[in-house]
């Protein structure tokens, strides 16, 4: 039974080996198409057409996914760190849709079934394990965070003087009713969205939104910019062994127990 479990983890939380390779090669595939359905099935004219097929291989993936799930809480050897987990919480969530959907029954019930239902194209969210290039980026924004942080308080104390100066120029009958509206067109201008919603009449008001259009291009480059130096500056040597014990990834090729509990990774 030990023998099994390990052979099994190897599997199914690493891809050193063919088995590996082919166990992501495949769930990858019915992540994919679990996510196909669910764009299909929100086509009036394909649901009601081909109904009984869509929940067939709902079923069919949810069980594909249950049986996913099952199998990683069982040769782990803490469980209760897996389930608690990111990629745990995102292998629930996956399932539970398909689930709930049950325990909602009747017409009173059916905005609710189809919203928990819609919940299933979380499962994309299940694609970051299997996704190098999603780790790397992931790992570049998570350095770059207090930068990020930095940066996105400047830019909504920048929105606010500006959205307060605007309601203070343009006023009621130009439509800046308050300066949280004021605010509101002040962010749709710095990040050029520019919806038209909202826009100033008066030659200082159109001045300062000139300003601000100008300065919204720039504002753009910096998070690029931030992320960029993260990504240039960061290495990876790192293989696909995952500690049964803590869960913990990206150790170096080299190791041969956990950085962080010191459990054995040769077991």
């Amino acid at each position: 039974m030990k023998e099994l479990k390990q052979k099994l983890y190897s599997i199914i939380f690493e891809a050193d080996t063919r088995e590996g390779k082919l166990f992501d090669e495949i769930l990858l595939g019915t992540i994919i198409f679990s996510i196909l359905l669910v764009m299909l099935e929100s086509v009036p004219t394909i649901r009601v057409r081909y109904h009984t097929l869509l929940r067939s291989l709902e079923w069919v993936i949810t069980a594909i996914f249950t049986l996913e799930y099952l199998t990683r809480i069982w040769v782990v050897n803490r469980p209760w760190k897996y389930v608690f987990s990111f990629y745990g919480m995102v292998d629930l969530f996956a399932l539970l849709p398909t689930y709930l959907g049950l325990l909602f029954t009747g017409g009173h019930s059916l905005i609710v079934i189809r919203a928990i239902r819609l919940l299933r194209v979380f499962r994309i969210l299940k694609l970051s394990r299997y996704t190098r290039a999603g780790r790397l980026i992931a790992g570049a924004l998570w350095h770059s965070r207090e930068k990020i942080s930095v940066f996105i308080i400047f830019v909504l104390t920048l929105a606010l003087i500006i959205g307060t100066v605007m309601y203070l120029v343009e006023g009621e009958k130009a439509g800046f009713t308050d300066i949280p509206t004021s605010i509101y067109w002040a962010i749709v201008t710095l990040t050029t969205v520019g919806y038209g919603d909202l826009s100033p009449v008066t030659g200082l008001g159109k001045f300062l939104a000139s300003l601000v259009m100008i300065l919204g291009y720039s504002i753009i480059a910096v998070p690029t910019g931030i992320v960029t130096a993260s990504l240039l500056g960061k290495r990876e040597n790192y293989n696909t062994q995952v500690c049964r014990n803590c869960l913990l990834e990206k150790h170096d090729d080299d190791a041969r127990f956990c950085k962080r509990c010191g459990a054995s990774l040769e077991e």
